[in-house]
Formats: structure tokens, sequence, C-alpha cells
């Protein structure tokens, strides 16, 4: 075995690579081996999780449920409530077999009456009394969790039986900023945050002879330490780096694909409990389930990371980086425009993609027609902004 930090060069691929072979092929029999403790919640979950963000589908719900995944995360907004309704749907009748949160976008400004409207539609979507985890969903502006009526709704919703837990979610650049407040004034029981190889400082410090890299949120794992301090459970998201699997796979091995590697290394931080990801098919949910159990990393899953990132460098956008915000004159919100592109092109969902672009104040329509292209050096790994923004443009507009 090897320590997860200790990366090792990439092997030659023809050393990687096994002719011929379906690295996705999971055994029928695949299943959660492992459930943890979710902090001070004291809640049993298993440490690979259903994402429903790219999924309305209550199959997908019910093979999950029948692979042993006990917590399914939703939100009000995503497929327009739809996916809330699918496993709604699907869980019928095992209310006390599984846990289930969701989210909501509680602004700086709402009111507790407007949050308790948005909890008791997640409800009715999801068929139950009560959630276990309520997030304030995609946290990225402190004012938003410093409003004293999100703090005041939820304890109220917690007297009324309504949520179970509160919890915060976040993947911007401010969102060590908004964790430090969160956890200062102890307004989370849970964190939901995007964590992956490219934010670990020591993993991208090793990675510099390979390309041009750079750390982004160095503070995140401190925060993530003073999270696990207080006992507040911690769940990990966008742990694909992109999720371009396909890329992987002629380098894979059976049960040693990338997307168990990438589930493996998260796994193993002492400061993340469990993980979510989106699952959109049978296949795709018996291959991310074969990766539960103990976290320890292999030589091979190490070289699937480094050679994925390798892959990656120069067009995938880090969450939570933002060095080009303030490069748009016409003031685009650059990595936004970005992240609602990935989901068209890295994950294959333009139904995600188009409801996240809609839903930005900015979009990119005045990319199609910039001229000094202000944006062009502002990305410190090269992602060809100008390039992505106007693609971003014409295919989500």
């Amino acid at each position: 075995m090897v320590d997860r930090r200790d990366f090792l060069s990439i092997a030659a691929g023809a050393t990687l690579a096994l002719a011929g072979l379906d690295a996705s092929a999971q055994s029928a029999t695949a299943g959660i081996r492992r459930y943890v403790r979710l902090g001070r919640t004291g809640l049993s979950i298993s440490d690979i999780s259903f994402g429903s963000a790219s999924s309305s589908d209550p199959a997908l719900v019910r093979h999950a449920l029948e692979r042993g995944i006990n917590y399914f995360d939703s939100a009000e907004s995503y497929r327009w409530g739809n996916s809330e309704e699918a496993i709604g749907e699907a869980l019928q009748g095992k209310r006390d077999k599984i846990l289930l949160a969701t989210k909501t976008k509680a602004g700086a400004s709402d009111t507790r009456a407007d949050m308790m409207k948005a909890l008791e539609g997640s409800l009715k979507r999801l068929r139950t009394d009560h959630v276990d985890v309520y997030f304030n969903h995609s946290v990225n502006d402190v004012a938003r969790i410093q409003n004293p009526e999100w703090a005041e709704f939820t304890e109220l919703a917690k007297r009324q039986g309504k949520i179970r837990f509160r919890g915060m979610s976040g993947h911007g650049s401010a969102l060590v900023n908004c964790l430090d407040y969160a956890i200062d004034h102890d307004l989370v029981d849970v964190i939901l945050v995007a964590y992956n190889v490219s934010h670990d400082p020591t993993m991208t410090d090793k990675m510099r002879h390979l390309f041009h890299w750079s750390a982004i949120q160095p503070h995140l794992p401190e925060a993530l330490a003073k999270a696990k301090k207080k006992d507040i459970g911690v769940i990990a998201m966008k742990t694909l780096m992109g999720a371009r699997l396909n890329d992987m796979r002629r380098y894979e091995r059976p049960n040693g694909t990338f997307s168990q590697a990438a589930f493996r290394w998260v796994l193993s931080s002492p400061n993340i409990d469990a993980l979510i990801v989106s699952m959109t098919s049978a296949e795709q949910i018996d291959e991310y389930v074969a990766a539960s159990g103990d976290p320890k990393l292999t030589r091979h899953d190490l070289e699937l990371l480094e050679r994925y990132a390798e892959l990656r460098a120069g067009n995938y956008c880090q969450p939570g980086c933002n060095a080009c915000a303030e490069s748009c004159p016409q003031q685009v919100s650059i990595s936004e425009v970005l992240r609602t592109r990935m989901y068209d092109v890295d994950y294959g969902d333009r139904a995600l993609a188009k409801a996240e672009y809609a839903a930005l104040e900015t979009g990119a329509s005045a990319c199609l027609t910039c001229t000094h292209q202000a944006c062009l050096k502002a990305c410190p790994i090269d992602v060809p902004i100008a390039h992505f923004t106007r693609d971003a443009a014409t295919r989500l507009a």
C-alpha cells in the first residue's frame, strides 16, 4: 500500500492499459460495505451516497437503495423539483430505512416565512414530514449565512420536527470564509463541500513537474479540520474533478477505475466522513459503490489520479479558484459560466447545464461580441476562458 501523499510518477501508458478489458464492469453483488458516523448528528450514513442533481428516475433511487445506499441528497432546484419527486416516489414505505437531505438557497434578505415555504415545498415533493439534514445551498456570500432569519428558521423547523439537523453547502471562491463563520457561530451540524485531489496543496505541489498547476483554496483543509474538531459532519461533493470518466477507461482495471480511486482518495482524508456523487445509471451506481469500504490507496489508484489530472490540465475550471473574477469589464461571472458548461460538456447533462445557466444573474452573451478579451491571461492554469465562455453562450443561452 502507498501513502496518499507519496505520489508516484506516471508509469508508461502501456503498463497501465489492459487491451480489450471493460474496466467499468462491476460485480452484480457490489454494495456499500461501510457506514460512517456523520459527526455530532449521530446519523450512520453510507460512505458513498446518492446525489440527485443529474437524475430524476425513481428506478435509480431504488437500485441505489438495493446496493446499500441509505443517504439521499437532493435540492429544490435539482431538475426543477423532479429529483425530489423521484426520491419521494421511490422511497415510499421505506422512510424508516433511509436518510434524506435537501437544500434551499436562502438569501441574505430572505425571511423565515420564505424559508419555511421552501421547506414545505420540498417535504411535499419528497412525500415526507421531515428531512434529516436541511442545507443552505451553494453559499458563497457570508451575508447569506449571517442572516439571523436562517438561524431562527432552522431552530423553529427543528422544534416543529420538520428538520433534524441544519447544514451549509458550497464550492465557490468564498467557501472558506463562509465555513469559518458558520463553524465559529455554531450554525451548522453538517457541511457539504467540493473536495477532490485538486484541493490538496501537497498534491498540487508534487505535480508541478508535469504542468503549470495552481493550488486552490489552500486553507480549505484547515477549515475542514476545524469542523471535525467541533464534531461537525463533513460530506464531500464534486469529487471526480469534472467526471470525464470515459477519458480514463483504457487505463483502468476491474475494481480499479478512476472514479473508485478518486473516491478512495477523498475518503482517506481524516477530515471527510462521506461523499455524495450524482448517479445516472445502474451500471454507474455499481461501479461507484464498489469503492465503498476501507479507503486504502494503491499504486494503481495514485497513477490514475495523476494521469487524470494531467489530462484535465488546461481545460478544467477548478471550483473555488475564481482568479478570473475581476478580469471581465462586462462583469461576466466567468467561473459560474464555465461550471454550467462543464455540466453539459463533461457530465453530458444538458438539462442541468441549461437550468444552471438560466439561473445566472449575468450569462456570457457579452462574450460573443467581445473584442478586448481581457480574460485571456487571467487563468493560472491556462483554461481558454474566452473560447469556453463563448461556447457556453452558444450552447446554453
